[in-house]
């Protein structure tokens, strides 16, 4: 098996134990400690429980504060460096309209960031956009939203080699974990 870079956990909106009442086994089974570098979080983990266990994951551990977190010290934004790309998170809530490609745009170019991760919709994406990547993780609980309460739980995996990205998009449909792949490449 060949070198996969550095392993980004891309994770968020888990509303534990408001809206789900945890993380599905099938993922669990594969968000254990040390396996990935870094863990980047948009927020909406809800409480000191949950925010405890994604930090266990690995040593570099950012998080956001999304709209419902207990947590009020979290910041709003994050900028973090991972090899050759600065990564911004942000929740989304903040963002109007919801997920707007020209809205999120213009959050990225405020930060200064290659990549834009941003939660709130619930809904995985992976976009690029005027030669930027815009990633949601959705909910890693298949948490409904306020706008959809049909939610495929859903969480994301980055590996960053040099100047290019290969992003795991890892959803659980009918009890089965499925795995899309995409590449993004800095210009």
């Amino acid at each position: 098996m060949g070198d996969f870079g550095e392993l980004v956990l891309v994770v968020g909106d888990c509303h534990i134990p408001h809206r789900a009442a945890g993380i599905p086994e099938q993922f669990k089974r594969m968000l254990v400690p040390n396996k990935m570098q870094h863990v980047l979080c948009t927020g909406n983990l809800v409480s000191k429980e949950q925010f405890d266990e994604f930090r266990s994951l690995s040593p570099n551990f950012a998080i956001v504060r999304g709209d419902f977190d207990e947590n009020n010290t979290l910041p709003e934004t994050k900028v973090v460096e991972i090899g050759q790309f600065r990564i911004g998170l942000i929740h989304g809530h903040q963002v109007v309209p919801w997920g707007d490609p020209l809205a999120l745009a213009m959050v990225q170019r405020q930060l200064d960031v290659d990549i834009l991760i941003t939660g709130h919709t619930h809904k995985n994406e992976v976009n690029e956009y005027e030669g930027k990547f815009f990633i949601n993780p959705g909910s890693v609980t298949g948490a409904y939203s306020s706008q959809d309460s049909d939610i495929t739980p859903s969480f994301i995996l980055l590996a960053v080699q040099g100047n290019k990205v290969v992003t795991y998009v890892y959803e659980l449909k009918n009890d089965k974990v499925e795995v899309s792949k995409s590449e993004f490449q800095k210009k």
